[in-house]
């Protein structure tokens, strides 16, 4: 199962988002990917070409179009996976974990993925590109990433807070608990998670509970932020503030959703929404 290429002989060692280190004897020259966030932070830090087999959808970068499918988010083909004699297998924790534990037992070195904050991001990134041999590419990328985190936060700071109800979802109703990515980056803008004491990721909450945290802004995430009609349903509810002042947004889920290097993209229509947010609420 694993391979060595030419010209990749010194020993590589990180630590990943579950604390576990791996540790090869060489960098990494085929690269499995199980997450679509995961493909796009490999290329990033310029290891594109590593990336043997990847799972659907990994549509970004272009690229990443071409290269071989070995399942999707529900199911994984272990065969195929093995015949690409991967030597690091990079995933995230909740893809498949039966199926990887296979994989495990096979002695396929894994990375897993897991960013709880922008910053993280940027990290993945650097280590990714050690364990590829990549290293000059991904510190610059991880750089310019930090520099417009750095630049967005400067931009927000001082600003008045903005309260904020992410919808993912509406039937059911589905929202972000404190510790996502997406709270972090509301964070960032400047924005207060109205459910960031509920410790799921991915909480469903009553229509009840929404109008009770009075959010000033409703925010929804969608593929290309095409705005759902769902979005618009809470037009009656003129008694919160989001609505009365007409600060329902819409962002792109396939930046903001991902914790790739596009994030940051999503993270600066999330600021200029919750920007506008404020000029609505007179402040």
């Amino acid at each position: 199962m694993l391979l060595v290429g030419p010209g990749a002989a010194a020993p590589v060692a990180v630590t990943d988002a579950s604390g576990n280190k791996i540790e090869l004897a060489a960098a990494a020259q085929r690269i499995v990917s199980l997450a679509p966030h995961a493909t796009e932070l490999l290329f990033a830090a310029g290891a594109g070409s590593h990336v043997v087999g990847v799972i659907t959808p990994a549509d970004r970068p272009a690229e990443a179009a071409t290269v071989p499918r070995v399942g999707d988010s529900r199911a994984i083909d272990l065969e195929r996976i093995v015949a690409l004699r991967p030597d690091l297998i990079v995933a995230w924790p909740y893809v498949a974990p039966a199926q990887i534990q296979r994989l495990r037992d096979l002695g396929v070195a894994f990375y897993l993925s897991d960013p709880h904050t922008p910053e993280a991001i940027a990290d993945d990134i650097e280590r990714l590109g050690t364990l590829a041999g990549t290293r000059e590419s991904a510190l610059r990328a991880a750089s310019d990433f930090r520099a417009r985190l750095a630049a967005l936060r400067a931009r927000e700071r001082g600003v008045s807070r903005v309260r904020v109800f992410y919808e993912i979802w509406h039937q059911p109703l589905y929202t972000i608990g404190g510790a996502h990515l997406i709270t972090a980056a509301i964070d960032l803008c400047g924005g207060e998670n109205v459910f960031a004491s509920l410790r799921l990721p991915a909480p469903s909450v009553s229509v009840e509970s929404v109008l009770a945290a009075a959010p000033e802004a409703i925010v929804a995430g969608t593929d290309g932020a095409v705005r759902p009609t769902w979005l618009d349903a809470w037009e009656p509810w003129r008694s919160v503030p989001a609505v009365a002042r007409g600060n329902l947004f819409v962002v792109d889920a396939n930046l903001l959703h991902r914790a790739g290097p596009r994030f940051v993209d999503g993270v600066e229509e999330l600021c200029f929404a919750l920007d506008r947010a404020r000029i609505n609420l007179g402040r």
